[in-house]
């Protein structure tokens, strides 16, 4: 059985935690923030988790916990 390739782009954007969630951060943070609230933008800059419908398709890109 050959070694699985990591997705480098989900490597850089997703963190497993020690429980095995996998942690991420939200899009919408980087331009084009004049327009939006400050509480908006406050809740945008927090990490969250991945929904547990995506976790299965997330540890499949990231075989080995990255």
């Amino acid at each position: 059985m050959p070694k699985l390739k990591t997705n480098r782009s989900v490597k850089k954007r997703m963190r497993i935690t020690k429980s095995g969630k996998i942690k991420r951060f939200k899009a919408n943070k980087s331009h084009l923030l004049t327009g939006r609230t400050a509480k908006r933008k406050r809740h945008l800059s927090k990490a969250t988790f991945v929904f547990k419908g995506f976790e299965k398709a997330m540890n499949k890109l990231l075989p080995y916990g990255a």
